[in-house]
């Protein structure tokens, strides 16, 4: 609903807006949450939602809270535990009483919860149906109360594409079966296992399910209902209208969303949640395997190499075989004699023992062609590491986003570039479109002719911003078209990972009155001089941070960059065509006494216009002239900034990492 509120973090608040780090830190332990329900009181929004706890490893009914449309969530605690696994909380009102209905399949039974003092007090009003029923509602349809739900325990039932109907005068029963239940049992992708709660939109009936196709819960599908009553039931699958996530795992709901309630509130606007996940269904088990795999041949390497360099003599120890113990005996050797699979191992083990001396009389440690192939198997050893490593504690592969007091924001990305280094745009889209906070790109293009956005593979929307001058000044220019507070300067030939970026982010929204930054400067000495990275790093501090890599909050950085003050300074910038970054960096600490910028060292940057040429600023004498100059002119005009100097942190430095 794109809630904006101005305060000292970044908004609009991002999906996702609850986690299971949310409800943890809330100190109810979780493992993940799904499944989830709105309830609408007035202006306050409740949730109730599946929650595994991670120490009884069992499905809760958790309850959260939001008095700002959804923006933000208090979490409430557990609203229903019971001896089994509870999920799908279906929530709904009847007569003035609040009822839930969750999944008790585990049980083997449909249970009905009533509210005592909600949300959180709940009691057992009445067992519906003694079915395992999972995922399961009741709805009112033209007078009637029908309930959907699925049946998985019968024989020959097709699990995840099964349905059944039944339908009452009451929620609270008796429930009569419809004439053609089951009304589907078919593949599990068609979408027959519910998904959410219905709703109903222009006078139509929608039902939410499941495409379980490719994984557990890939995607929900939404199916208008055409007929429903006692005898029939007929339904039509139409658009969702919701855009797949594509940039995979580093979206929150890239891998899998399985769940969808949707609400008309009161003043006419509709609200809706969703669940998603990053990861599909058995991955666990895919990464143990890929994992095991490569650690697997990590020792085949390691085996390798300690031949090749004679330390191994032999591949597998004969005292490792069945019933080998050193010295044999006439006793032992019958034995071995009647084991004939015993016999054939350790034949094996022997031929396998011969390969180090054929291999050691052909590879020489010494030459070129040793060390080359040594120098080979350790790269080969060590990458396999990292993949084994990955896998084990990689997580699910995704460069995630950093939540901030349990929140998560976006941030629009910003470059400035031209014709020639078009080739370095398309890669640099590609790339950064993916990270998992990026919102937009904004492309300002100052000269020949522009690409379209379609040209560009980009997992975010691109605007292409052409400009009618020529000038570094268009960097910070006002623009009343961008959608987040947070705006990442990133120059075209810069290539990081994203997981830099979303740490850049993170500390930006902690600071978002300074410049957040991943290159820093010190200006010091008589007269001014513009040095490198290196300088600061030796005198052990920074005083500056180049914005071609920099968080900044737009509606202060661009005001105050093309306010009266600074049109000397812009002027300048025109004239060197340079310089605009340390502009902004003056503007800033004229405007403050305190710190104005902050450093996040990345773990590598690449400067990919050194590949190609079209670097702006290829002779880095020249270059740094230029800048010393704009130094000594910028002190005239705003003031020194030369007295400050902030020590590097390394808590931010990437020292810890």
């Amino acid at each position: 609903m794109n809630e904006w509120r101005d305060e000292g973090v970044a908004w609009p608040v991002a999906n996702p807006v609850v986690t299971c780090a949310s409800l943890s830190d809330a100190n109810f332990p979780s493992n993940f949450v799904a499944d989830p329900f709105l309830y609408v009181q007035g202006d306050t929004l409740f949730l109730f939602y599946e929650t595994k706890n991670s120490i009884t490893m069992q499905g809760d009914i958790a309850v959260a809270k939001s008095t700002d449309k959804g923006a933000t969530w208090q979490q409430l605690g557990i609203a229903l535990d019971e001896d089994w696994h509870l999920s799908y909380p279906y929530v709904f009102n009847y007569l003035g009483q609040i009822y839930m209905m969750p999944e008790s399949s585990q049980k083997g039974e449909l249970r009905l919860y009533r509210a005592l003092n909600f949300p959180l007090q709940w009691t057992l009003e009445k067992v519906l149906i003694k079915k395992p029923l999972v995922d399961s509602f009741i709805i009112n349809h033209a007078g009637i109360y029908w309930l959907f739900g699925s049946d998985h325990s019968g024989f020959g039932t097709r699990k995840n594409g099964q349905l059944e109907i039944w339908y009452s005068s009451s929620p609270l029963g008796p429930w009569k079966p419809h004439k053609k239940n089951p009304i589907y049992n078919v593949d599990k992708s068609v979408g027959a296992r519910n998904g959410g709660r219905p709703f109903v939109y222009d006078g139509n009936l929608y039902r939410v399910g499941q495409d379980c196709g490719e994984t557990y819960g890939r995607r929900v599908r939404i199916f208008k209902v055409e007929v429903l009553t006692k005898d029939d039931y007929k339904e039509v699958e139409v658009p969702l209208g919701f855009e797949e996530p594509n940039k995979g795992r580093n979206a929150w709901n890239g891998a899998r969303y399985h769940h969808l309630d949707v609400q008309h509130l009161s003043s006419g606007k509709w609200i809706a949640v969703m669940d998603g996940d990053r990861v599909p269904s058995g991955d666990p088990v895919h990464r143990f395997i890929l994992g095991s795999a490569s650690l697997a041949a990590v020792t085949v390497v390691a085996v390798v190499l300690g031949v090749l360099l004679g330390a191994v003599k032999c591949i597998i120890p004969l005292s490792w075989c069945a019933h080998y113990s050193g010295k044999r005996n006439n006793a032992l050797l019958g034995r071995e004699r009647s084991n004939l699979f015993s016999s054939k191992v350790r034949r094996f083990c022997s031929r396998l023992n011969r390969v180090p001396l054929s291999v050691r009389g052909k590879i020489k440690p010494n030459t070129w062609a040793g060390k080359l192939v040594l120098a080979v198997t350790i790269v080969v050893g060590v990458a396999l590491t990292c993949i084994g490593v990955k896998y084990f504690y990689g997580g699910n592969d995704a460069e995630e986003a950093y939540p901030l007091n349990g929140h998560y924001s976006q941030f629009t990305l910003l470059t400035m570039t031209y014709d020639a280094r078009l080739w370095n745009l398309k890669m640099y889209v590609k790339h950064y479109s993916r990270c998992s906070s990026v919102k937009e790109i904004v492309v300002v293009w100052n000269k020949g002719r522009p690409p379209r956005s379609s040209d560009l593979d980009s997992a975010v929307p691109v605007r292409i911003r052409v400009e009618d001058q020529n000038s570094l000044n268009n960097r910070f220019k006002r623009d009343p078209m961008l959608k987040t507070r947070a705006v990442l300067e990133l120059d075209d030939d810069i290539m990081m990972t994203c997981d830099d970026i979303e740490r850049g982010f993170n500390v930006w929204r902690q600071h978002p009155d300074r410049i957040v930054g991943f290159y820093p400067r010190l200006i010091s000495g008589s007269p001014l001089k513009y040095r490198g990275e290196k300088y600061a790093r030796h005198h052990k501090g920074y005083n500056m941070i180049l914005t071609g890599a920099a968080f900044m909050d737009h509606t202060v950085a661009f005001e105050r960059y093309w306010s009266k003050e600074a049109k000397a300074g812009r002027e300048l910038v025109d004239r060197y065509f340079n310089c605009e970054d340390v502009l902004l960096n003056y503007l800033y600490a004229n405007a403050s006494s305190s710190q104005t910028v902050e450093y996040v060292r990345p773990a590598w940057a690449i400067d990919t216009s050194k590949f190609s040429g079209v670097a702006i600023s290829r002779n880095t004498n020249v270059h740094y002239k230029i800048r010393s100059n704009c130094l000594l002119k910028f002190s005239e005009i705003y003031g020194s900034i030369a007295g400050r100097k902030w020590e590097f942190d390394g808590r931010k430095d990437g020292w810890d990492l």
